[in-house]
């Protein structure tokens, strides 16, 4: 690893900014604590901060001493998940219910760590953005920040964004050009029949028949329907109809998901779906209300930004610790919405397997949305050397 010195000696102070956000986990759009402490921070190392955008994020804005130039963005997410954590080490969220499961916790940390080197470090030309995004999870809050005026506030060349991976070796590197991970789509179905008794199933139309049928023809859309090179996911997750078992209900309840590289196939998917589900439906005398919702599009990086991205990934952790064609995942992540504004690349940051858990770990395993789950301290260093690299050389 070729790492800046005065970040590795100044990592044990950001570990502690970490494990403080990981003891104190806020929901979407609930980052109060949190986007004080990042704003209280930004402020004490003379770095103009922009609060509410989003409803609870924070922009921090940091000119280089030497002129205007080309503006670089930096992401960090904040939020945490509605989790019930296993782990009893010290740093164990301490809000029953809520927990830093994915790691936002070391994402913010890691960003801030830049924040403070480049503050005290401003022999560069333009504009650095540091964006700490809150509503990640769910509440596409890169998409409340737009909507609120971020790129016109702050008129970025290119935006970056990092994750940190489990599974990856610890302080490796992954991106992949184009598509990256996945939109992420929800469906609802309620088959409406005619409910009666059970032991008389000829005087009802009977939606749970009907929904189950639906139910499997919707895997057809995957095998028959769609290119068999196009990747694509349509999971039901959820089938509710009923109360007793001597009684026909009057309807019934299918939930899933949808996941795709591409809003072509994901046209095709939505498509076929309503009409298999009104045609089946209407089979057994029943009807159909639909719902398809589109939540979070794909995250397609461009390839310019992935090829800069990738040298400064090579020159810290070296060139075969940096995979560039990374496996694409199915899961989403509202970077996306940046992403469709601005050039701009999304990387992955190995977490490791676990191993580097304090005891009193959960007994599950490292991964994301795990209540057993913990961030990897080893990789700040790593990270915050990344930031500040990225955004030296952009603007050099």
């Amino acid at each position: 690893m070729h790492l800046i010195p005065e970040i590795t000696e100044s990592a044990k102070e950001i570990q502690d900014i970490r494990r403080n956000i990981h003891a104190h986990p806020e929901l979407r759009f609930e980052e109060n604590r949190t986007a004080d402490l990042v704003a209280q921070a930004l402020s004490s190392w003379g770095i103009s901060v922009y609060r509410g955008m989003g409803k609870t994020g924070v922009v921090g804005r940091l000119d280089g001493d030497l002129g205007p130039g080309k503006m670089i963005g930096l992401r960090a997410d904040m939020d945490a998940l509605p989790l019930q954590e296993h782990n009893n080490f010290e740093h164990t969220s301490r809000n029953p219910g809520k927990m830093h499961a994915c790691g936002h916790d070391g994402h913010t940390a890691m960003l801030l760590g830049a924040a403070q080197y480049l503050s005290n470090h401003r022999e560069f030309k333009g504009t650095v953005v540091f964006i700490f995004q809150p509503a990640e999870e769910g509440g596409a809050g890169a998409k409340e920040m737009i909507n609120d005026g971020l790129f016109e506030q702050f008129p970025c060349d290119a935006v970056f964004g990092l994750h940190n991976w489990p599974g990856l070796a610890e302080g490796h590197f992954g991106v992949t050009p184009g598509p990256m991970m996945a939109s992420s789509n929800t469906f609802e179905i309620i088959i409406k029949g005619r409910g009666g008794h059970a032991a008389l199933p000829h005087n009802s139309a009977d939606p749970v028949f009907a929904g189950a049928q639906v139910v499997l023809a919707l895997q057809s859309i995957i095998t028959r329907n769609k290119r068999p090179i196009d990747a694509a996911v349509l999971s039901v997750t959820q089938f509710h109809a009923g109360e007793t078992s001597n009684v026909i209900p009057d309807s019934a309840f299918i939930g899933g998901t949808v996941r795709t590289f591409t809003l072509e196939v994901l046209d095709l998917i939505e498509q076929r779906l309503r009409e298999l589900a009104h045609n089946i439906a209407s089979a057994f005398d029943c009807q159909t209300e639909i719902t398809f919702s589109r939540n979070y599009p794909p995250l397609i990086n461009h390839a310019n930004e992935v090829a800069f991205a990738s040298e400064v990934m090579s020159e810290i952790a070296g060139k075969s610790n940096v995979s560039t064609s990374i496996d694409p995942t199915m899961g989403a992540e509202d970077f996306a919405f940046m992403l469709l504004e601005k050039p701009g690349c999304y990387v992955f940051l190995g977490n490791g397997d676990g191993d580097h858990r304090s005891v009193g770990h959960g007994m599950g395993p490292c991964h994301l949305h795990n209540p057993s789950y913990d961030f990897n301290d080893a990789l700040i260093p790593v990270g915050v050397s990344y930031w500040v690299k990225l955004a030296q050389r952009y603007l050099a």
